[in-house]
């Protein structure tokens, strides 16, 4: 985010504009040179009818000639109103109109000409002090982790530019008082921090339409719901500035992506800069953040969860049960998350191993290639197989390790409906899980209906495929894909060891 501040603009001083006419007086800016060097300057825009002409006299005028002047009056605003292109330049031309900007001098220098255009006498500027000056040169908002989605977010009104591109470790402290926000002084350096609690509480309505009842015309400025921080912002941006906070993040409370932005010309040029983003997206940051996802946050791509089962087979029939079944259950996982667009945390890897039925070759040839150094073996996170049996797919053999089947059995779950009802401590072998236990690494494999599948497909001639249903070989991939997608975004990597 870049924005000009304070003192860099030394070309012009805003001023307010007096133009004394037997119509009007408004203000708006002129040069101004002399003294105050180290300020900038705005206007205030009023409008006088003053006592020539139109106004009221002593002397009435006849009611003909007033109708016949508002006739006038309507001819020339309806047939040659110029009101839609003197709004298209102030609106898309000169655009926002920030007090003290350099935008607001465009305006008012252009609104100036028009008057001297329309023949009004001695349109001037008087100027005024402000403050220092703000403009919003270059910004854009973006989550990157756990996956790339653009923000719709605004810059507060003077807040100081951020020091280049700043990339930080998303931290909310929307619910957490003073004292506790200081004690995690260490985790907001550089940090981007959510400031407020998510909006739960909408802008929906607009102030009472005067006219429309009975009731008095309300004044003022409609109480409208915002953001709420259970620190205050005068007692938290402090602290967030003393720990050297990068960036500071709040939402609007208005919906579908509309973002309200307000300012304050007072803001220190050294505060921490402040955002505002869509209520929506601020929301998503913060159950991100409450679940153990933050965004740009420390990544975990890095860390491995690998999804396999072999696709050799004996060559007797088609290898149907042992181990088609396994190898498409991997092949549908996969699809399945990559049609959901799903942003892991951790990468999900998969492999359709060969030489399982010669010795575990394809596995074994893997965890030589990839995972021969203590720190390559540390970043995968587990590895699930699918592989003997035929039907469903029940749950996991747990081979002895009981803390992560306490993690698995609460994945089992939501699945219980689809057939899958246990894991079991026990451990299986002769499959590819075995040569990543055998190097301390977890691996499980999955339990299956062995019913006729040792005594009547198995390496037989009789392994085709109406041994399997459409609804099996459909459990079994929803199976693969919520465990792999369960492992790939938990707070913590699958325990090892028994």
């Amino acid at each position: 985010m870049v924005s000009k501040n304070d003192d860099d603009r030394r070309d012009y001083t805003p001023a307010t504009l007096a133009v004394r006419v037997p119509r009007c007086m408004i203000s708006a800016y002129s040069p101004r040179e002399g003294a105050m060097r180290r300020h900038l300057f705005s206007v205030t825009v009023v409008l006088l009818l003053v006592g020539v002409g139109l106004a009221f006299t002593q002397q009435r005028l006849p009611a003909e000639a007033a109708d016949d002047m508002v006739a006038r009056i309507r001819a020339e605003g309806l047939q040659r109103s110029r009101a839609m292109a003197m709004y298209r330049t102030l609106t898309d031309e000169i655009g926002a109109r920030l007090t003290g900007s350099p935008a607001h001098k465009r305006a008012a220098n252009w609104a100036r000409d028009r008057f001297a255009e329309f023949g009004l006498a001695n349109p001037h500027l008087e100027p005024y002090e402000f403050g220092r000056g703000w403009e919003l040169e270059q910004m854009s908002v973006a989550m990157t982790e756990p996956r790339y989605f653009p923000l719709i977010a605004y810059a507060e009104a003077w807040t100081p530019s951020t020091k280049g591109v700043i990339t930080g470790r998303a931290v909310y402290v929307g619910d957490k008082s003073a004292a506790q926000i200081q004690a995690m002084a260490g985790q907001l350096r550089g940090a981007i921090v959510l400031t407020s609690l998510p909006i739960a509480e909408w802008i929906e309505r607009d102030r009472p339409q005067p006219g429309l009842d009975d009731k008095p015309v309300a004044t003022g400025n409609p109480a409208l719901p915002g953001a709420r921080s259970t620190t205050p912002a005068n007692d938290l941006m402090p602290i967030l500035q003393r720990a050297g906070a990068a960036v500071a993040l709040r939402p609007s409370a208005y919906r579908d992506g509309t973002v309200g932005v307000l300012g304050n010309r007072n803001t220190a040029t050294d505060s921490v800069p402040s955002i505002i983003v869509a209520g929506e997206q601020y929301n998503i940051l913060t159950r991100l953040a409450a679940s153990g996802h933050p965004p740009g946050g420390p990544a975990l791509r890095d860390q491995i969860v690998l999804v396999g089962a072999h696709l050799d087979a004996w060559h007797t029939a088609s290898g149907a049960t042992d181990n088609a079944d396994g190898a498409v259950a991997v092949l549908e996982a996969a699809r399945i998350l990559e049609a959901l667009g799903t942003a892991p945390r951790r990468t999900i890897r998969v492999a359709l191993w060969s030489g399982e039925e010669q010795g575990l070759l394809g596995a074994r040839a893997y965890l030589m290639q990839h995972l021969n150094t203590p720190a390559a073996r540390d970043q995968l996170d587990v590895y699930i197989n699918d592989d003997p049996g035929s039907g469903k797919t029940l749950g996991f053999y747990m081979e002895s390790n009981q803390a992560a089947k306490a993690i698995f059995d609460r994945w089992l779950t939501p699945l219980k409906d689809l057939g899958a009802t246990r894991n079991v401590i026990e451990g299986i072998g002769a499959t590819d899980h075995v040569p990543f236990n055998e190097m301390g690494l977890p691996g499980f494999n999955v339990i299956k209906d062995f019913d006729a599948y040792d005594v009547r497909t198995r390496h037989t001639n009789a392994e085709f495929p109406e041994r399997m249903s459409d609804d099996e070989l459909r459990q079994s991939a929803i199976f693969m894909a919520t465990f792999a997608w369960q492992a790939a975004t938990a707070n913590e990597k699958i325990p090892r060891g028994r």
